[in-house]
């Protein structure tokens, strides 16, 4: 079953205490694509300026996830960030931000796309978000991600796009933000009046919570002590949750708890290195071993 994203696609600079990498791939819908590619084709919407590296998409299309809604913009120059993390490895500094296209027109659906059945909005204007709804046909699952930009500054568009998705994924700072509830669990409780009919609340390294209908469901982060580059955990974790859910074309409680687990191991390879790089060399076969290996250890 195919998976639709849309969202940035970007050249980073980042700095940790493991070292600084200039003009790495970047953006969410990289991050989501790579990790959601080893469950479901991929169907990805974004733009990029003429600057940007030809080894972009040859990483994509080595992953088999299908560019062809990748608009190249001529004259126009493709999203950066310059972070930070060696303050806080759990909390990105944004040194410096150049959305350049991502000013720009937003990119079309491809006609092509129109009949996705699963569908993530990455993190974007509420606004543009409803308006890539609007150009899809009868999609099963729309999932969207949000930031602290649009809580505060666009919550009414913010929640007629709530009203319109079957899930949203944001973090724990987040969840406070919209909500006023300092408690998550009352906070994910509260986002379900808002119209989804699940909320998934990201906690970085302590893991998630999952809320629906009156169902409660928390993971820890898998235990590891290889982190390099957490640019890109979140994406990846929504990225393996719904690249799971399209490939079982199901989105009952079950599935859906299955399909945290597979995020959150999936982003725990993320982290292991720089960009996109573990990513690169990551198997299926890595991602089950790893899962099993999360199953044993949250098992009492």
């Amino acid at each position: 079953m195919s998976l639709l994203v849309t969202g940035s696609i970007g050249i980073d600079t980042i700095e940790t205490p493991a070292g600084k990498r200039d003009d790495v791939i970047g953006g969410s819908a990289v991050y989501f694509s790579l990790a959601a590619s080893f469950f479901s084709p991929v169907r990805l919407v974004g733009v990029v300026g003429d600057d940007c590296p030809p080894q972009l998409l040859a990483v994509l299309r080595g992953r088999g996830i299908d560019t062809s809604g990748v608009e190249f913009r001529k004259g126009s120059r493709t999203f950066r960030w310059h972070g930070s993390y060696l303050k806080d490895l759990n909390q990105a500094e944004t040194l410096r931000t150049d959305l350049n296209v991502l000013a720009e027109k937003p990119p079309e659906i491809p006609p092509a796309f129109r009949d996705s059945r699963f569908v993530f909005l990455a993190n974007t204007h509420p606004a543009l978000q409803q308006r890539m709804i609007d150009c899809l046909d009868k999609p099963r699952l729309i999932v969207a991600d949000t930031m602290n930009l649009w809580i505060s500054s666009e919550q009414e568009e913010l929640r007629k796009l709530l009203r319109r998705v079957g899930g949203l994924v944001l973090n724990d700072n987040e969840a406070r933000m919209l909500t006023g509830w300092k408690n998550l669990v009352r906070a994910g409780r509260e986002i379900l009046t808002m119209g989804p009919q699940f909320v998934v609340i990201k906690k970085g390294e302590h893991g998630c919570l999952m809320c629906r209908d009156g169902e409660i469901f928390a993971l820890p982060a898998f235990p590891t002590d290889q982190v390099v580059d957490p640019t890109g955990a979140g994406d990846s974790f929504a990225g393996g949750m719904m690249g799971y859910l399209a490939a079982q074309n199901d989105v009952s409680p079950s599935i859906l708890r299955q399909a945290l687990a597979f995020g959150t191991v999936v982003a725990s390879f993320t982290i292991a290195d720089f960009s996109v790089g573990a990513l690169e060399k990551l198997t299926r076969q890595e991602i089950d071993r790893r899962v099993e290996e999360f199953r044993q250890a949250v098992a009492f």
